[in-house]
């Protein structure tokens, strides 16, 4: 019989889940979306110094600091690096889990920390134009952030006992509204026993619930659940720059846009486009990606005044936006029915590119009205004639030569 060792256990699975990281991790860092990023980073940075150049003495940086930084706070998910078949295998020795979960806790204590520190070094700068280019109070936000963080992961720990998802939520909103407030104080420069007065609410409310919990046991499912999702977030990631064997495509049905995949005409050589279509709109996060990308290109040019910048900006969200719908090509790779089509590889390379060029043209026309609609209409007409350009050769060049791999 073998002994169960919680210590290599946690090993095990600490080691197979930063190798799967590594993993992919090289192509990711290795892919031109890299690129994109840091030119993105670089432009943002700039004009976020311009911009803080402007700001008043009266503008709100307290509120605006303590909204983000709160939701950085109150999102405290736990890693607990659980598989499928743990359900079955690890129950009986549950109650040999506690130095594994709290090595879990440790580890997404520190993670979610350096995100924390990476947040508040975005935004210390802000906090500075408005308080005389005070740096100095920077390590005491750290260690204020990082204690609220710390309870915050506890507290989350404890919730999840619950099956309910209603106390899941009425978690969250409790925790944010507590957290807004400590953070409104401590940018607001109050005294730091005002903060620490507030800071003892969390704290009782962590006891609270470690009472309420105190005879639960551990809600497996649900924990195997939330570390799926978050990994099939990873690979979702990845797989834009390599196919993902491990990914799990979530389909979601969406009733109101089958009115648009009802306008393809039922031709034999639309059959691929009814398909490409299907899946962008059901499977996976290709629609999400999309809005998300579209969303925030639009929010980045209406704040953006510079005229070729909103020409570039625009063209490299257009760049993503292409880039991350590559993999729908391999999304049937594996389904025997796709090749049992009497259909050639050129008639779905055709509705293929076809469809990414229609999904791309529309996020062009969206993306030029919100220039447009500033204001700057030349700048709009440029960026619309820049998509059109950029979503012609994206595709007749560079999918064209992906696609023949």
């Amino acid at each position: 019989m073998i002994e169960f060792s919680e210590k290599q256990l946690w090993r095990d699975r600490l080691s197979s889940t930063v190798k799967e990281y590594v993993r992919y991790l090289r192509y990711i860092l290795n892919g031109h979306l890299v690129l994109v990023l840091v030119f993105l980073l670089g432009a943002g940075s700039y004009y976020y110094q311009e911009w803080l150049k402007g700001i008043s003495k009266g503008f709100p940086a307290a509120i605006i600091m303590s909204l983000l930084l709160a939701l950085l706070v109150t999102k405290s998910p736990i890693y607990t690096f659980l598989k499928d078949a743990d359900r079955i295998f690890l129950i009986p020795v549950e109650s040999r889990m506690r130095k594994y979960f709290i090595n879990c806790m440790l580890v997404s204590f520190i993670f979610q920390v350096y995100i924390l520190l990476m947040g508040l070094g975005i935004l210390m700068p802000l906090y500075a134009s408005v308080n005389d280019g005070q740096f100095n109070r920077f390590w005491y936000f750290f260690l204020i952030l990082s204690i609220v963080k710390g309870v915050n992961l506890l507290i989350r720990w404890q919730v999840q006992h619950f099956v309910n998802a209603s106390h899941h939520t009425t978690d969250t909103l409790i925790r944010f509204c507590i957290n807004l407030v400590i953070l409104f104080l401590l940018f607001s420069n109050a005294s730091p026993l005002f903060v620490l007065a507030v800071l003892v609410i969390p704290v009782l409310l962590l006891v609270y619930y470690q009472k309420a919990t105190k005879h639960m046991g551990i809600k497996w499912e649900y924990l195997i659940a939330q570390d799926e999702k978050r990994m099939a977030g990873f690979y979702q990631l990845a797989n834009m720059f390599t196919d993902v064997p491990h990914l799990r495509n979530r389909i979601k049905r969406r009733k109101l846009l089958d009115v648009f995949v009802s306008q393809i005409s039922y031709k034999q050589e639309l059959v691929f486009s009814h398909l490409y279509w299907r899946t962008f709109f059901r499977s996976g996060d290709y629609l999400g990606l999309f809005v998300r990308l579209t969303v925030i290109g639009g929010i980045a040019l209406f704040f953006l005044s510079f005229g070729m910048g909103q020409v570039l900006l625009a063209v490299l969200f257009l760049y993503l936006t292409g880039l991350q719908l590559m993999p729908l090509w391999n999304a049937y790779q594996d389904k025997l029915w796709i090749s049992l089509y009497p259909l050639s590889i050129d008639m779905r390379k055709s509705s293929f590119k076809k469809t990414i060029s229609t999904v791309l043209y529309l996020q062009g026309i969206i993306l030029s009205a919100v220039v447009a609609l500033k204001g700057d209409f030349t700048a709009g007409l440029m960026t619309l004639i820049a998509s059109v350009v950029f979503t012609f050769v994206f595709v007749s060049l560079y999918m064209n030569k992906k696609l023949q791999a």
